[in-house]
């Protein structure tokens, strides 16, 4: 049997030189790779992240798993979707079933577009891309088609921005349903501290190389797959749940100026009228918070109980599109 050289004796001390000159050095023992996270996980001091390695695609996938998801990123010149222009767009298509049990990657398509105007330096710096990566590239829109046209649900992480950025690329992402799964999966509850992606990636147990959009759409597939919370119900599962529920926008129209503290300290924002939707402060609430809502706004904001400020129900079809 082969000995291993213990660099320490039994007290953690090192021998002294020339103490036990008989003594012959011997090689450790390798460590298998799934030994040495072992040991690591064991001392309670390390926090191993594994690489995360990008789904096969399948060309026949598996049974069980009738509906389709498309999950989409996006990299523009800017914030503004109506005069900034998207140069990068990333998408990975899956299959799930009716309680949100995710099944195989089904497609993907990546590609960067030269915009109209020069890339800004400031989005050179957050995204990496240059004017010479984007030169003479163009999105394919008919790739595009193929891949979101059979989607019962796209997901953006950030579906408030990516959504009016892709219906102006294309009318295809028009009459989708949309899920949004930063706003739509209570993270917090499920042990994660932020919902920026490369928090959720981290606190998964992974680490990912996002060069690319289709990269960051990889990594949040294996999030909502995998990420913490209760047994056998899956981020993905929790977000699927939650776009099939109807919501309800309130505008708080002709509210009095001294409740604007108090409306936005309960999470109402303000809307200057300037994107189509009334001058007022607003709030979006789940259908069955409506009438709380409501009840709120009529005791404690207008003081009259015939009170009754706009509505606008909203569906997945409807949510995080521009106004």
């Amino acid at each position: 049997m082969t000995q291993q050289f213990d660099l320490f004796d039994a007290n953690g001390a090192a021998p002294a030189k020339g103490a036990g000159s008989s003594t012959k050095r011997r090689s450790p023992t390798a460590l298998s790779e799934d030994d040495m996270v072992r040991q690591l996980h064991e001392t309670g001091r390390y926090r191993i992240l594994t690489k995360l390695e990008p789904r096969l695609v399948i060309t026949a996938a598996r049974p069980g798993f009738p509906l389709t998801g498309v999950i989409i990123d996006t990299e523009t010149t800017g914030l503004n979707h109506r005069k900034d222009e998207i140069i990068e767009i990333g998408a990975v298509a899956f299959t799930f079933d009716e309680t949100g049990n995710i099944g195989d990657v089904i497609g993907v398509y990546s590609a960067l577009q030269q915009p109209s105007v020069p890339i800004p330096e400031e989005i050179t710096r957050l995204t990496g891309i240059s004017h010479d990566m984007v030169a003479d590239q163009m999105i394919d829109l008919c790739q595009v088609r193929a891949v979101v046209e059979p989607a019962d649900l796209v997901i953006a992480h950030n579906a408030g921005f990516d959504r009016p950025f892709c219906e102006a690329l294309s009318p295809i992402f028009a009459g989708k349903a949309w899920a949004c799964s930063v706003s739509e999966i209570d993270w917090a509850s499920r042990g994660f501290e932020g919902t920026k992606l490369g928090y959720l990636i981290g606190q998964a147990g992974y680490f990912h190389e996002g060069h690319r959009a289709v990269d960051d759409c990889f990594a949040l597939l294996e999030v909502l797959a995998e990420g913490g919370g209760e047994a056998g119900r899956t981020p993905f599962a929790e977000l699927y749940e939650a776009s099939q529920r109807s919501r309800a926008r309130i505008f708080a129209e002709n509210s009095p100026f001294d409740m604007k503290d108090q409306l936005k300290a309960r999470g109402y924002r303000w809307s200057d009228g300037s994107d189509g939707r009334p001058k007022s402060w607003w709030v979006e609430v789940a259908e069955d918070a409506l009438d709380d809502e409501l009840r709120y706004l009529r005791t404690q904001v207008y003081r009259w109980d015939d009170a009754d400020p706009p509505i606008k129900r909203l569906t997945a079809f409807d949510r995080f599109r521009a106004a």
